[in-house]
Formats: C-alpha cells, structure tokens, sequence
C-alpha cells in the first residue's frame, strides 16, 4: 500500500470530476491514504468535504504562511478572499474540528520574497501552540526559511513534525535526525540530487513520501496526482538499495507511529 502525505485537491486546481477520476486511479494503484492540506479558510474546509466523500482521503486543515499567501494572491492563484481572513477564527476553526483531522498541515514560514513581516511568524506561533494543545503532527512548510524553522520547534518543543519538501542545506539534516522529526519525499526526486542525498541520509523511520499535487510531477509537463507517489517509493527503493516491499512497509508503521 501507498500513502501521499501531502496533496492538494483544490478547486484550484482541478474540477470535482477530475477530483473524482483523481481519486479513483489512486485506489487503483494501490494508493490507501491521501492526506489533503489545507491552506486557508476555503480550502480547510474543502479537505473536510473530501475526507467525508472518500474513504482515503484524510484531511489536514492548516494556514499558509501568510506572506506566500500574499505572493500567490498577486501571481492570480487565489482571490482576495482566500488570503484576507480572520486567522484567529480559523484557528478556532481548526481546534473545532480536531476529531475530523490527522493532522495540521499546511503551516510553516516562506522567506523566498522581500516580504519578511512578524505577522507569518505570529500565526505560526499560534498554530505550533494549537498543535501542541490538541496533541496533533505539524506538516511544515520552510521554502527560503529552514534553519528559522528548525530554531523555532527546538525552542517550542515540537516533537511530530513532518518537513514537507525541506530543501534546506545538508548541515540542518542532523538536526532533523536528532530530533526525530520526519522528511517528506517528493515525487520530483525522480530528477532531484538534493532529494536523493536526503533520502540516503535520513533512516527509513523517518521518511514519507508525498506528491505536493498538483506540483512537483515526477513526469515532466504534466500535472501531479496522488498516483504517482509511487515514484518517491521507487527511488527510496533504489537509492536505500532494498526492496520496494520494504519502503512500503516503513512507511505504513511511520503512518501509525506518528498519526494513529
């Protein structure tokens, strides 16, 4: 069996026929968990709507870093709406619905433009608060912002944490290692050395797999799926020199330690 950590089904992104055409070819390969992250206010809720309508999909509610938010508003992805909600409200939001969701995801710091305000880093202060209060994993999100990341949980605690994507510099990996959180491996680390050297320095107990739908294909030009998280399975597989059995394995008790 395959689980993908970390997909977004967003209307966004696709219609819900393609949602529901998604879904299927997942279940078709074999794939028995989908965790659909939440972003904002409508895409929370939009993860919740899922995890009632499939019985693989799990929902994780969580708020983007705000000034990512920003970026994306203005690159057209989202519309105001979608960025300019009530944070607190949200929260209460998330908290509500701590028995509906496996996780908090997608969270974190995105330092990758000019913009660097206190405000991304108070919600996230929140959010690691919530996480701790309703004793749920983090799905952390730390584009152009790793070590602040790493500095921030040490200090507050944090002990289940997924890294999605981490990208940060090799000299952070032992840290990761230390603290017993977990990496997520994309799909794209088809063609990725960075994520093949991650994948050789972290145990198999502290990997998952993800496909970031709809980004970060494995194949090139085409949209990302649930489906093709195999991909990051195979290359665990060849690059930890084990059999594809044995990656799978790994990943279901990872799943159970941390979410069941």
């Amino acid at each position: 069996m395959y689980i993908d950590i970390h997909a977004h089904l967003d209307h966004y992104f696709y219609t819900e026929k393609d949602i529901d055409d998604i879904v299927k070819r997942a279940e078709v390969k074999d794939v028995k968990i989908i965790v659909a992250n939440g972003l904002n206010k409508e895409t929370n809720r939009h993860a919740l709507e899922l995890a009632k309508k499939y019985g693989i999909v799990k929902a994780a509610l969580g708020i983007y870093p705000y000034e990512g938010m920003l970026d994306d508003m203005d690159a057209g992805h989202y519309k105001q709406e979608a960025v300019l909600f009530d944070i607190d409200k949200e929260i209460d939001f998330i908290r509500s619905h701590k028995d509906n969701i496996v996780a908090i995801g997608e969270v974190g710091l995105d330092l990758k433009t000019h913009r660097k305000t206190r405000k991304q880093f108070e919600i996230f202060d929140k959010i690691i608060k919530l996480a701790k209060e309703i004793d749920k994993p983090i799905i952390v999100h730390s584009r152009k912002a790793e070590e602040e990341i790493i500095d921030i949980l040490e200090k507050e605690g944090v002990k289940k944490v997924v890294m999605h994507c981490f990208s940060g510099e090799k000299k952070l990996w032992p840290r990761i290692l230390k603290n017993k959180w977990y990496c997520s491996i994309p799909t794209n680390c088809v063609r990725s050395e960075h994520f093949q050297k991650l994948i050789e320095f972290m145990p198999l107990t502290q990997l998952f797999c993800e496909t970031d739908s709809p980004f970060l294909s494995p194949i090139k030009d085409k949209k990302n799926e649930p489906s093709f998280v195999i991909a990051s399975y195979e290359v665990i597989s060849r690059v930890k020199g084990i059999e594809l059995k044995e990656v799978e394995n790994a990943v279901q008790q990872n799943w159970m330690r941390l979410f069941m």
